[in-house]
């Protein structure tokens, strides 16, 4: 979706200079095509080749309004991990039956509002949830589907802050309690006992994990199976495939799903059970390449034989991964797209903050203030985690798609920032 032409931008065929002067900088700008096109490669690779199979995309991610719509017109289902995700599921319109909630803390009022809009699943992280969700049906004469999140103990190859499968997790219910809270469920009047949940972690390149994952679950499904003859109705494997932020080799959503996919249908077929739904939580995978941020570029710090450093006009309040985790990034000056790489810079945000480094070292042509600069891969986690540090504003997300582009979330204003603030 990425092109350039006479010397500049273009994303999903919109003059991404253009944008910038229309809407203002910062700009998160997202390509409706790209998006489209990571939901239909999982109809190809999963939900079209495989039978009762389903794709709920990881809110989390990114999900204003009218990614909740577009999510929803792509006939895929969301995986919501707070109220206010929920809530925006429900104005948006999103089926209730197509909405699962995760989370390992749910808030009593949050659990209120997805039994009393009869959400799909809940996928319970806790050893006290159940008796919360049991306690809600009850008092509302309602009973909940729900899967329990297990954490399966497998490591994974990716920064220590985004691998959830390993045992020392805040994440999941450990393997050596999770029969006990299976028996409660199969014996409780509020609860429709759906199935396993795990996700080992995110960004990740090598499925090894995931498979190990499946073993394990697998020789879970037929423990609850032994003692309890209860067939699993749904397993649910996360997500978490890796995509390309630098210079990385992004793996097909097969290369993830198809092996996992041949061990369940094979263990299956061969105890002569029916095999459960499967689903998949992609989030990252879906908005991360789909997503860039424009900045316009202002004062140059030309530190001699040691750095230069060129700020721009956000920073960590718009894409607070480098600070957080060190995540990397990529990018170029949209207005010299096709100009000789002669600089290597660092391209630093305007907060108060050494930390507030959007990228270490960055080869670009020569940058000058006012020049529109574009970091790519920032359509995951950047305007999801976006604050109001140094009373900084959030920027607007555009949605561009074959050359037209459309506002979904207004820039946010400074009356906006402070309309809940009292003298």
């Amino acid at each position: 979706m990425i092109k350039t032409k006479n010397n500049t931008l273009f994303f999903d065929g919109c003059d991404t200079v253009e944008l910038a002067k229309k809407y203002g900088t910062p700009l998160y700008v997202y390509s409706e095509n790209d998006i489209i096109s990571r939901f239909d490669e999982l109809k190809e690779c999963f939900t079209e080749k495989y039978e009762r199979t389903r794709v709920a995309y990881a809110a989390k991610a990114f999900f204003p309004l009218a990614m909740a719509k577009l999510v929803d017109d792509c006939g895929m289902c969301v995986d919501v991990v707070s109220g206010g995700e929920l809530y925006t599921a429900i104005k948006a319109g999103f089926p209730a039956e197509k909405i699962e909630f995760n989370g390992n803390n749910k808030q009593y009022e949050e659990l209120e509002m997805a039994i009393e809009y009869g959400i799909g699943r809940i996928i319970v992280d806790g050893l006290t949830e159940l008796d919360i969700i049991e306690e809600i049906c009850k008092e509302k004469g309602k009973t909940a589907k729900i899967l329990f999140r297990v954490t399966p103990g497998v490591q994974s190859t990716s920064h220590d802050y985004i691998v959830t499968g390993k045992k020392d997790s805040k994440f999941g219910i450990p393997l050596d309690v999770i029969m006990e809270q299976v028996k409660k469920a199969i014996d409780s009047e509020y609860i429709d006992f759906y199935g396993i949940h795990f996700h080992v972690g995110s960004q990740l390149f090598d499925n090894d994990s995931h498979l190990q994952a499946v073993e394990i679950f697998l020789k879970l499904a037929e423990n609850i199976k032994n003692e309890f003859g209860y067939d699993l109705k749904e397993i649910n494997l996360g997500g978490g495939f890796g995509v390309k932020y630098v210079d990385e080799e992004r793996k097909p959503a097969s290369y993830f799903i198809e092996p996992m996919m041949e061990r369940i249908v094979n263990y299956y077929e061969a105890a002569g059970i029916t095999r459960p739904n499967v689903v998949i939580e992609p989030g990252r995978s879906i908005v991360a390449e789909a997503g860039i941020t424009l900045y316009t570029i202002g004062q140059i710090k030309d530190i001699k034989d040691i750095r230069k450093y060129v700020s721009v006009d956000g920073g960590m309040t718009d894409n607070i991964r480098p600070a957080l985790y060190q995540a990397e990034y990529t990018g170029v000056i949209a207005n010299k797209a096709e100009e000789e790489k002669t600089e290597t810079v660092r391209i630093s945000g305007k907060c108060c903050e050494s930390g507030d480094i959007l990228i270490r070292d960055l080869q670009i042509a020569h940058p000058e203030r006012g020049d529109i600069f574009a970091i790519f891969s920032t359509g995951a986690y950047g305007y999801t985690m976006a604050s109001n540090y140094n009373k900084n504003r959030i920027p607007g997300v555009v949605f561009v798609k074959d050359g037209a582009d459309r506002v979904v979330v207004k820039p946010q204003s400074y009356d906006d920032m402070l309309m809940n603030e009292i003298l």
